[in-house]
């Protein structure tokens, strides 16, 4: 390994059996197969049989997962730049399109000024971006009677930027004692009000109509990464209707869900959970000697015990998930008709090497403090844990797969065959290798020069105030830095 990276990269791994060995050495139960299985031996291949989505069978095991484009118009309509990426999700293969994109359900509700809006002024694009993905899918795949295509329905909250990616304008369920400083929030006017809330339930039916109305399958309600939704889920200090209890906490769940079926809106629910949390964390030191950020380390958290401020996690030790409430919450999305679960964890804003893991970290975070390897393994396991208890059914999507780089399918196709996770989801290594899974399918290898090897300039650039896209790996953003 480098001698200024203290873990070895993935492409270094020379064989199955040196990846194998490293991931033993680490302690990690992380299943993988010997080789690339094609066509239809191959786990990833197989339909899943046991649930419909808008009257449509997922006719393969893997996803696109959603992602936070920064390349909208000032308005929230798709650019060329984002049909392109659209096109490049149908051309993928998979046959779930897991949200494509998150798409704020009002204006003010935005992460970036250039993310897409779910609105009535913004229909006609939107629509344009389904018949787009689906197009793409049959010219490449041959037919899309079996791609299953959502749109992921979001409220950014506390990380709310919707005008200038320079001035948070903080919406908050709650004042959080380590994030509040962060994120801008510094007086109790930015907490939301029970009536503002009650407000963006609103707005969330209105988008799963509109959504219906452009042709989507489905919509996800957005509940993870520190988003308002999963912020609500953490609110135990918060007072009122939305606060305190899992009930209370869980409450706007179920009045979206009761508000799209008032409303007649035909369309099937899905939720992206973080079903598990850690503490924020920063880099310690701030830089070392070349300039880089030291590891992760957690802020101090002991003034704040017991932690009342996360989802999902241990309160005597907030380091440590406690899956009780993700396995709460699991069986209440179950008695809401809700038909899939994406389970990711953690957020990309403070605590990213849970979230995402990667050994190249984004410029605004730190070097990793564990071989990003475990990261990939804590997602898994969190994911069989929920699979145990998960209500018949009921698909599950599991996340962090990119890192895994060149042993991805292998990993994927023992997770899938071990009924770890219904579908693998896929969504940084999209952008840089739309098709490799399907190249894998087909041809038992992958192109090693396009794969993803987590550099995280799809993160740093658009922090930089650039559109969203695969920098070192697609022409089409090399290009467009060289104007």
């Amino acid at each position: 390994m480098s001698a200024t990276r203290p873990y070895p990269q993935i492409n270094s791994f020379k064989s199955i059996e040196v990846f194998r060995e490293h991931a033993a050495a680490l302690g990690l139960d992380l299943p993988a197969d010997d080789s690339i299985l094609t066509e239809t031996a191959s786990p990833l291949a197989q339909p899943v049989a046991n649930v419909l989505i808008n009257g449509r069978r997922i006719g393969n095991r893997w996803a696109t997962q959603p992602m936070e484009g920064w390349d909208g118009t000032p308005t929230g309509a798709p650019t060329d730049d984002t049909r392109r990426r659209w096109r490049r999700f149908g051309e993928s293969g998979a046959k779930l399109i897991f949200g494509g994109e998150a798409m704020a359900v009002r204006m003010d509700a935005r992460a970036n000024p250039r993310q897409l809006v779910i609105n009535d002024a913004n229909k006609k694009s939107l629509a344009e971006l389904v018949t787009i993905v689906r197009k793409a899918h049959r010219e490449l795949h041959g037919t899309d009677e079996d791609l299953v295509v959502g749109f992921q329905l979001t409220h950014s909250g506390r990380f709310c930027r919707p005008n200038d990616n320079r001035r948070p304008e903080p919406q908050v369920a709650f004042r959080h004692p380590l994030l509040d400083h962060r994120t801008g929030v510094t007086d109790d006017s930015q907490i939301l009000r029970d009536p503002d809330i009650q407000a963006i339930i609103e707005d969330f039916v209105r988008a799963a109509r509109i959504a219906s109305d452009v042709g989507a399958d489905f919509v996800d309600l957005k509940h993870c990464h520190g988003y308002l939704l999963h912020e609500i889920l953490a609110a135990h200090t918060r007072p009122g209707r939305y606060g305190g209890s899992f009930e209370n906490r869980s409450r706007p769940l179920r009045e979206i869900v009761a508000g799209i079926r008032a409303a007649g809106v035909r369309i099937d629910l899905a939720v992206r959970l973080s079903a598990f949390d850690t503490v924020p964390y920063h880099p310690d030191p701030p830089q070392d000697a070349s300039g880089r950020p030291g590891p992760g380390v957690p802020d101090d958290f002991q003034s704040c015990l017991p932690y009342k401020y996360g989802f999902a996690i241990n309160h005597a030790n907030p380091v440590e998930p406690d899956l009780t409430e993700s396995f709460a919450f699991l069986k209440l999305c179950g008695e809401l008709g809700i038909k899939m679960l994406n389970v990711t964890g953690g957020s990309p804003y403070y605590n990213p090497h849970v979230q995402r893991p990667a050994l190249f970290p984004p410029s605004d975070a730190y070097q990793p403090p564990e071989d990003p390897l475990v990261g990939v393994a804590r997602h898994i396991h969190v994911t069989r844990q929920l699979k145990t208890q998960a209500p018949p059914g009921m698909v599950l999507i599991g996340s962090a797969y990119t890192y895994l780089q060149d042993y991805l399918p292998h990993v994927a196709q023992a997770v899938l065959r071990k009924g770890w996770t219904d579908i693998v989801g896929l969504g940084r290594a999209i952008l840089a290798y739309p098709t490799m899974l399907s190249d894998a399918l087909k041809k038992g290898s992958m192109n090693s020069k396009q794969i993803c090897r987590t550099f995280s300039m799809c993160t740093t650039a658009p922090r930089k105030g650039e559109i969203s896209g695969c920098y070192p790996l697609d022409p089409y953003y090399k290009s467009k830095r060289k104007r």
